[in-house]
């Protein structure tokens, strides 16, 4: 249990610092902090510490198979989407196609 309050708490740590970044007008800052793969550094740490190498390796190519398939595309719809529609409902559609483009691999 210590544990996952652990990941919890770092995972969150660093959303936190993103946005307030973001929120204080250090919006560079912020945008190199967004493309750094934060989820996929805090959670390889971990895997790594409790799993090894091997399950690193095996997860990071399921992982690059899906950004291909699904993140590229998702990020695409929300960025088009989000000055015509508001953030709220492009993030919704680029879910949306996020699941979808899930689905079909």
């Amino acid at each position: 249990m210590k544990n996952i309050i652990i990941y919890f708490l770092t995972g969150g740590i660093f959303t936190t610092m993103i946005v307030l970044l973001e929120q204080s007008g250090y919006r560079l800052l912020s945008g190199l902090a967004t493309l750094v793969p934060v989820f996929t550094l805090v959670s390889y740490i971990f895997i790594g510490q409790t799993q090894g190498g091997l399950a690193v390796s095996k997860h990071s190519m399921f992982v690059l198979a899906g950004t291909l398939v699904s993140w590229v595309p998702y990020m695409l719809v929300i960025s088009y989407l989000a000055p015509k529609i508001g953030p709220y409902k492009a993030i919704a559609a680029g879910m949306a196609g996020l699941f979808h483009s899930i689905k079909r691999v």
